[in-house]
């Protein structure tokens, strides 16, 4: 059996859990050579028994953890940050011949330069850059429209509510289920409720504005074959404007219960009318200009109405599934994330031990 080998960068909550998660799987075939911070690295010795050493200080932690990986070919850099530096060295471990898996939205939402030239080394090198866990964590979203895609199927529209947070806070503000006797919740208490049990940023704005939900639109976007970019995007940012530049994250939860009438309203009008509202990221080819972020209302009869928690959900139509092809489930949490970038570095062990028994004598 083909080995392949592992170097990952930020250990932090979704790291740990990732490398939690190798070790409970037993590590067939698997092996941790590398572990780096922004300041700190831990590195294996040589050969394949060597252990990884002891975690320190290093003048550039990334170089160090780059030429480990390049000592234990075949290997993938796993990249469990949300850092734009790390990302730019994306096409020069591809050209080295490093696989990559990543939750890291920014490489693939980011400058369309960068999102080309990662595809491109990953080509040149015939390596892989997965990065499935930046769109819905765990749930099979990528994969899928990759193989709606591939097998020539015409996407028509993907809709989905891609943000845990805004789908904890939404499906508990606006539900067809509320008892006549039964007041709801302000907004402003849901907000405070999902940011006390750590569902939210520190800085709830980061959610509220839309900005996650707009990346993840154009990942959708770019892996269906679309030229799109954040700056083409309309994205409805939900914070009221008074309260976009107030500058702690404090003092706008404070502000914020001002505005619960202005929300009510928004959720009164939409429950004269049967409706709930739904933070919502829109990938349209057939109209582009219909792409986007929005609050938008939903019937209760459909699938994004009867959500609960902080699941995400994705529809799917095109030609083949004219009726939507859906996914659904937790979308958010350092489990599931750790679980979306596990599945995709088995997917490139796989492809190892395929290329090994192929030509025993090379490495991908």
């Amino acid at each position: 059996m083909s080995s392949l080998s592992i170097a990952l960068i930020g250990p932090g909550l979704v790291g740990t859990e990732v490398l939690g998660q190798i070790a409970a799987h037993g590590g067939a075939g698997l092996r941790v050579v590398a572990v780096a911070s922004s300041r700190r690295v831990a590195v294996a010795g040589a050969g394949d028994d060597g252990a990884l050493g002891l975690f320190a200080a290093a003048d550039d932690a990334l170089d160090a953890l780059t030429a480990a990986a390049q000592r234990h070919r075949p290997c993938v850099v796993v990249d469990c940050t949300a850092s734009g530096d790390v990302a730019a060295r994306y096409p020069a471990w591809l050209a080295l011949g490093l696989h990559v898996v990543t939750p890291n939205k920014k490489p693939f939402a980011g400058p369309r330069l960068l999102f080309d030239a990662i595809r491109s080394a990953a080509r040149a090198a015939n390596v892989s850059a997965l990065h499935e866990a930046s769109v819905g964590a765990g749930l099979p979203i990528l994969s899928t429209l990759s193989d709606l895609v591939d097998t020539g199927d015409s996407i028509v529209k993907i809709e989905g509510i891609l943000s845990g947070t805004l789908s904890y806070i939404f499906n508990n503000f606006s539900s067809t289920s509320t008892a006549a006797n039964q007041t709801p919740l302000s907004f402003s208490a849901i907000v405070n409720e999902a940011r006390q049990n750590g569902y939210t940023e520190p800085d709830p704005r980061d959610d509220l504005n839309g900005m996650d939900v707009a990346r993840k639109v154009v990942i959708l976007a770019r892996v269906a074959g679309l030229n799109l970019s954040l700056e083409d995007l309309p994205i409805e940012n939900t914070v009221p404007e008074p309260l976009r530049a107030i500058p702690s994250a404090d003092e706008f939860m404070v502000r914020l219960p001002d505005f619960d009438a202005h929300f009510a309203a928004l959720n009164d009008a939409a429950r004269a009318r049967g409706k709930v509202l739904r933070c919502v990221g829109v990938v349209d080819p057939v109209n582009p200009s219909a792409s986007g972020v929005k609050l938008a209302e939903y019937d209760a009869s459909h699938p994004f109405a009867s959500l609960k928690g902080s699941d995400n959900i994705i529809a799917f139509t095109t030609k083949r599934f004219p009726n939507p092809l859906i996914v659904q489930g937790a979308g958010a949490g350092a489990a599931v994330t750790a679980f979306g970038v596990f599945s995709d570095i088995l997917k490139i062990k796989r492809q190892v031990e395929y290329a090994s028994r192929l030509h025993p004598n090379t490495h991908p």
